[in-house]
């Protein structure tokens, strides 16, 4: 039976499709220990130097004698000792996550971040944006475990929720300890399966992720803040001058152009944030409400904390963004009537000029009609006295004395020397 010709498959069809199967959820026993790590370049993230994050994964790797991942790898999953080490890139950042069984005696231990050693924790390209110690426990009767959140976290800011159908309960308070790391707690319930308590952990730590790097832009609309205020005043104090007549409408729309270009470097310098702001905050969103929270003891849920003290950050984040861009808008719309009210002006003076110029044209033309009367009268008498001393011999002949010689020979000369001129006018236009 002949082979039936196969169709080429796009040179990334199988990159695409390993893709949405190339970072699974961890499968986590109960009781067991989370140590999570997230590192990222303090300036330009976006475009920081990835081969220096998978050196310094391998660097870890080879404290161990594991195999390294291919290079160019984004994600990473294997055990270093006791632990199984996840590590993931990301557009701004890397993520280490360190599983390990049991839990130590002392709740979030300090010690358990050690998994991750000192001196190559100083060699890291970047600095930390987040570090977590996650304890993961059995779920406990509702009085006992209480008690543990009251000892473990700051009450005024504790969230705790039952979640994904009561199958555990999680809380955090989203403090930094006096270790450095921000605490999370999870307790479940008897018969819940490794991949979901994998699911619960992943979750939890993507929400204080993403939560921390979205902050990052209201960091930075405090730190343009002074900037913009002074922009907007320069920007209304130039369309306060657009008013006053006896001001120089080109002096206002140079300052005018200064401005806007102001503006506009002020948001090339905000847009990349702004937009991972909004994409981080969109995650955080959808890793709550995946989680399907129910409300634990009377305490409040982990939507409830960001409604409270999250939210206000993001709108106040979009509030700035929508502010850049209105005096975008109207710097944009102040140019234009502005360079109307030039043109305006221009035109008006470009009509004064040619009417000056008409005017000039007039009286040149005057003058040059002037001046040919006036070249008449002069050739004419040079005329009349040559043909006079021409003439003069013949007076006698003739009878008449020199007086009326001249006077014979004027009008003819007179009107022959008008006639030429003329001509000669009529020839140059």
């Amino acid at each position: 039976m002949p082979s039936l010709p196969t169709l080429a498959d796009h040179p990334l069809r199988y990159a695409l499709t390993n893709e949405l199967h190339a970072r699974p959820f961890p499968t986590i026993p109960v009781p067991g220990t989370a140590v999570y790590l997230a590192v990222m370049p303090a300036e330009r993230a976006s475009s920081r130097d990835r081969d220096a994050d998978f050196a310094h994964l391998t660097a870890l790797l080879d404290r161990h004698g594991v195999a390294h991942p291919p290079p160019g790898a984004t994600h990473y999953f294997g055990r270093i000792g006791r632990h199984m080490l996840k590590w993931e890139s990301h557009s701004e950042f890397v993520t280490y996550t360190a599983f390990a069984d049991g839990v130590s005696q002392r709740p979030f231990d300090p010690v358990d971040f050690e998994v991750f050693p000192a001196d190559w924790l100083a060699t890291a390209p970047g600095t930390r944006i987040t570090s977590a110690l996650m304890r993961i426990e059995p779920m406990k009767p509702t009085e006992e475990l209480s008690q543990h959140l009251n000892d473990w976290f700051v009450p005024e800011s504790l969230a705790a929720s039952a979640v994904l159908d009561h199958a555990a309960v999680v809380a955090s308070d989203f403090r930094i300890d006096p270790a450095g790391h921000l605490r999370v707690a999870a307790f479940v319930e008897p018969g819940t399966g490794t991949r979901r308590v994998g699911r619960i952990v992943q979750r939890m730590l993507e929400i204080e992720t993403y939560k921390t790097t979205s902050m990052l832009g209201f960091a930075q609309v405090r730190e343009i803040g002074p900037e913009m205020g002074r922009i907007d005043r320069l920007l209304s104090s130039l369309m306060a001058d657009m008013r006053d007549e006896n001001k120089p409408a080109d002096q206002t729309l140079a300052g005018l152009l200064s401005v806007a270009a102001e503006i506009e470097s002020l948001g090339v310098l905000t847009a990349y944030r702004f937009g991972a702001t909004q994409a981080y905050e969109t995650i955080v969103q959808q890793r709550i409400e995946v989680l399907r929270e129910e409300r634990f003891d009377g305490r409040q849920t982990f939507g409830e904390f960001m409604i409270r003290r999250y939210d206000p950050a993001m709108r106040t984040v979009k509030a700035a963004e929508r502010r850049l861009a209105a005096m975008s808008d109207r710097a944009i719309r102040a140019g234009e009537l502005l360079r109307t009210r030039v043109d305006v002006e221009r035109s008006a003076q470009n009509q004064k000029l040619l009417e000056s110029m008409d005017q000039r044209a007039d009286l040149q033309l005057q003058l040059q009609k002037t001046v040919e009367g006036l070249s008449v009268v002069a050739i004419s008498y040079y005329a009349i006295s040559i043909s006079s001393y021409l003439l003069y011999p013949l007076a006698p002949l003739l009878g008449l004395s020199k007086g009326q010689l001249m006077a014979a020979v004027t009008l003819p000369v007179v009107i022959g020397v008008w006639w030429a001129v003329r001509r000669i006018r009529e020839n140059l236009h």
